[in-house]
């Protein structure tokens, strides 16, 4: 392997593990439901994705060529995660999950 298919296996690697630690963080610090939704959606979705990315260089570069596995586990991740957050937004603006109480704007009373 190359030294420079291991400098971006690591850094992928550092980057990914890094957002996720940012969005399991934030799963638990933020306050109420909507604010939560953001760290797993946002941050740990890029953490995960450059993780696979990491992980389809790793196996390119040992000459075991791309699997398509593994890219379809990244498409599919990138695609449902926005969407799944929309869809429980949206549930739990239906049912009126509250909001804390310096939460600016309510876009969905008119």
């Amino acid at each position: 392997m190359s030294q420079f298919a291991e400098y971006a296996i690591s850094a992928l690697l550092l980057f990914g593990g890094a957002f996720t630690l940012i969005g399991a963080i934030g799963l638990a610090r933020l306050p109420d439901f909507y604010t939560r939704l953001h760290g797993p959606t946002k941050a740990t979705t890029v953490g995960v994705a450059t993780i696979m990315l990491s992980s389809v260089i790793y196996f390119s570069a040992q000459g075991e060529g791309i699997d398509i596995s593994e890219i379809l586990i990244t498409v599919f991740l990138l695609m449902t995660a926005p969407v799944s957050a929309n869809m429980l937004a949206k549930a739990a603006m239906h049912i009126g999950v509250e909001t804390v109480e310096n939460t600016e704007g309510n876009p969905w009373e008119q």
